[in-house]
């Protein structure tokens, strides 16, 4: 009897131990381990509309864009081909790259931005919501398939209904992504490994099924692509006729990551009872000049200077007022020995829950 009480004791001792290393296990997942010296990253750049200039929070004028492409080659920065992602995502950037992605596949982008990519070699992604495939304003699946046979052109999955999946019950979200794979392997013979939330609205549940669906995932919170960035939520910087003059351009193509330990919350969907959210980063010991760092929130719908504080190598950040709006953002910069460095959060928020 006592030897069978022993045994008893020690398995729940080899229990709990199991327990404790998985748990100790997943949480590390969540926490970057090294800082990469010299990592200039990838900068993803968002385009949409092209000469649509009734559109201008996401309209880009073809000689303005013209003008990127020209700062980017003057500034010997390679353009990534999105077939190399996978193997440029996973070693040091020596040197700066650039990633073009477009979303929507609206039809001023196959009449205008086509044939000047086409003529140039220029690689991008082009993001497709395939309900709207075929409809007025977009383009339609013959024109998807010439630019998907270019193997500098890569189709991305923008979901089905291009909807605000936050909003969803997650049967009706995962429905909608399910329906968008199956026409996309109907259409073009294969799924996609790129996906882009629409409006960059994802809650950490709706993450974890796009990461058994996809390779990676695109976000619209700005930043510069580097190691240690999460596969699932990766920055990129919206490109419009307010956030693309030439001047802002030229800054931004120059930028490099802001590297981190951690950042809390994981979780970007906020409600009632988390808005605002708690929020910290942990930054790197060799990340150097942290206390110079600056950072603007869209709290109550107005940009202004975040309250931070700054204890060791952890960036607190306190925030005065609930985000009103659907999306809510904070953008630190940091000035680093003439350098600049940046990283963006994008929350988005669901009062209904």
């Amino acid at each position: 009897m006592i030897e069978k009480n022993i045994f008893s004791f020690a398995a729940s001792i080899i229990k709990f131990f199991i327990f404790y290393l998985f748990f100790l296990n997943a949480n590390a997942e969540n926490v970057n381990k090294k800082y990469y010296h010299n990592e200039h990253g990838i900068l993803a750049l968002m385009y949409h509309r092209f000469n649509e200039n009734k559109y201008p929070s996401t309209n880009i004028k073809m000689d303005v864009f013209k003008k990127h492409i020209e700062i980017i080659e003057k500034n010997n920065f390679e353009f990534i081909n999105p077939k190399d992602f996978e193997s440029e995502f996973e070693k040091i950037k020596e040197e700066k790259k650039i990633l073009i992605t477009i979303d929507d596949a609206f039809s001023s982008f196959y009449e205008y931005a086509w044939p000047y990519l086409k003529e140039n070699k220029i690689p991008f992604i082009l993001f497709v919501s395939t309900e709207a495939i075929g409809k007025y304003g977009y383009m339609n699946w013959d024109e998807i398939l010439e630019v998907e046979k270019e193997n500098f052109a890569f189709i991305g999955n923008h979901s089905h209904s291009h909807n605000y999946l936050i909003d969803f019950e997650f049967k009706k979200f995962s429905n909608d992504i399910e329906k968008s794979i199956n026409i996309f392997i109907n259409k073009i013979g294969y799924n996609p490994i790129f996906f882009s939330y629409p409006f960059g609205e994802y809650s950490l549940k709706q993450k974890k099924f796009i990461s058994k669906k996809f390779k990676y995932a695109f976000g619209q919170h700005s930043g510069v692509i580097d190691l240690n960035k999460d596969k699932f939520e990766l920055p990129r910087f919206p490109i419009n006729e307010k956030y693309g003059d030439l001047k802002r351009f030229e800054f931004l193509s120059k930028l490099l990551p802001l590297q981190y330990k951690d950042l809390v919350p994981k979780d970007k969907l906020l409600s009632e009872s988390n808005n605002p959210p708690r929020m910290y980063i942990d930054f790197f010991e060799n990340q150097k000049n942290i206390k110079f760092i600056n950072c603007f929130s869209n709290e109550s719908e107005n940009w202004k200077d975040t309250n931070i504080n700054i204890n060791n190598n952890r960036l607190n950040i306190i925030f005065s007022k609930k985000f009103d709006f659907r999306r809510g953002r904070i953008n630190c910069s940091l000035n680093d020995n003439g350098k600049w460095r940046w990283l963006g959060v994008q929350f988005s928020i669901n009062n209904k829950l």
